[in-house]
């Protein structure tokens, strides 16, 4: 690396790119670690996910300064000699959705960058004996085939559904069993001894360093392998028991016939987990249920169609209601901008689900709130005409809607600024549709 050229073109398929270098039970891993292809690599998909930067202040930008001024001569020595030490990351805490703070650790960039490359080592030596029921952060693996993993399974009547919560999962991964499964496949005791170092590489919590004898902090790009290689073991003993399941991540559902066959099956796993993997079980949010009571990656299951989880459509909607919020002091334009690039993701994440009249309402419900936020900007009665007869409406209703005394979001119903700001004129403007995100998710090829 320490001819590192710095690419510009990010990709994240390392893994194809890597098949005809797979290495074997016996290879120098560390040496494979420190290949100039394998790093260059490495830094071309951390400067794609961009992110923050860690506690030594160095962020994507200034990374490749560091290069030139030859921070990786040294950095490379010390690891080659096993005194490199990883820094601590920095702790982060963002809202979860349902509530609650999820915590999330921030590497540095060059850490993020080694741990990058130690993951496209060892990935292909540890995914191709993943379980097939292992969605989550894999190559060429997703959340919408495990959605649809859970629905062929539901209808070979499999009704009743295992919702297990693993809590805390990510902090409480122990180290010790972690390390003896990765022994399985890494002879290489450089190696071994360096993932050791980053996962006892602590935390600092408001400039306080807090150590981490347990858990693998939530934020760099080693943690979704090491979290997978944990729970492997978790999928086989499910596949040993002959159960259909389907897992992302920490996040997983079991299939059974009957309600009496889940309640063994959560007891039994619980206990599996408890005292194989040392993990525990949120006893509260675990349990059994009919299929369309169930909750995985957001959506639910009803006569074999998949649906949006209310809690779901619950979340969208407070965020599209802080997108459109009147009081926010932006340009519409802005406004629409932002909703845009939030609605997009959103459909092409859950557009899978069979939602099309839910979504023709959504818009509906979006278009009426983006209205009253174009009545809150316009804000004075003559401003509010001048704006209305601009747009083609007739001057007897432009002035009565001007002039009302009702408030914005009464007044966006009303027949003059629905003509003022149509379907089609909030379209132009740039206001997306999740009807047309879900027809083109349903249906790719086509053209709307």
């Amino acid at each position: 690396m320490s001819n590192l050229s710095i690419p510009t073109t990010p990709t994240g398929d390392y893994y194809q790119q890597r098949n005809d270098r797979q290495p074997s039970f016996n290879s120098d891993l560390f040496t494979q670690l420190l290949r100039s292809e394998n790093l260059q690599q490495a830094w071309r998909q951390v400067k794609a996910n961009k992110g923050a930067a860690g506690i030594d202040g160095m962020t994507i930008d200034a990374f490749p300064l560091w290069l030139q001024q030859g921070g990786w001569q040294q950095c490379k020595s010390q690891l080659e000699h096993g005194e490199y030490k990883p820094s601590a990351v920095r702790r982060v805490e963002i809202d979860k959705p349902d509530g609650g703070k999820r915590k999330l650790g921030i590497p540095t960039v060059i850490d993020r960058v080694i741990q990058q490359a130690i993951a496209q080592i060892l990935t292909p030596l540890f995914d191709p004996f993943f379980s097939t029921n292992s969605f989550g952060f894999r190559p060429n693996r997703n959340a919408k085939q495990a959605v649809l993993k859970v629905r062929d399974t539901i209808k070979q009547k499999r009704t009743f559904a295992v919702d297990v919560d693993l809590s805390k999962f990510f902090d409480r991964v122990n180290h010790d069993l972690l390390m003896t499964q990765l022994k399985e496949k890494i002879q290489d005791k450089r190696l071994l001894a360096l993932i050791g170092k980053y996962l006892r590489a602590g935390v600092m919590v408001n400039d306080q360093f807090e150590a981490s004898s347990e858990g693998v902090p939530q934020g760099g790009p080693l943690s979704p392998l090491l979290s997978n290689i944990m729970l492997d073991s978790l999928d086989k003993e499910l596949e040993n028991r002959g159960h259909q399941f389907a897992r992302y991540a920490d996040d997983f559902i079991i299939l059974v016939r009957s309600q009496r066959a889940g309640v063994r099956v959560l007891k039994s796993i619980t206990h599996y987990l408890a005292t194989t993997l040392k993990l525990v079980v949120n006893e509260q949010k675990s349990q059994v249920v009919k299929v369309a009571q169930s909750k995985f990656l957001g959506f639910t299951f009803s006569r074999g169609k998949i649906q949006w989880h209310a809690k779901t459509v619950r979340i969208l909607k407070q965020k599209i209601r802080r997108l459109t919020n009147r009081n926010w002091g932006v340009s519409m334009s802005y406004q629409l901008f932002k909703l845009r690039q939030y609605l997009q993701g959103w459909i092409n994440y859950f557009g899978i689900a069979n939602a099309y009249q839910a979504c023709v309402d959504l818009d509906q419900w979006i278009r009426r709130r983006v209205r009253m936020c174009y009545w809150r900007q316009w804000r004075k009665p003559r401003t509010k005409v001048q704006n209305l007869l601009k747009r083609g409406v007739w001057i007897q209703t432009a002035v009565g809607c001007g002039i009302t005394s009702k408030g914005p979001w009464r007044s966006s119903k009303t027949p003059g600024i629905q003509q003022a700001l149509s379907n089609d004129y909030l379209r132009k403007a740039g206001l997306f549709s999740l009807k047309d995100g879900w027809i083109a998710v349903q249906y790719p090829n086509q053209k709307i």
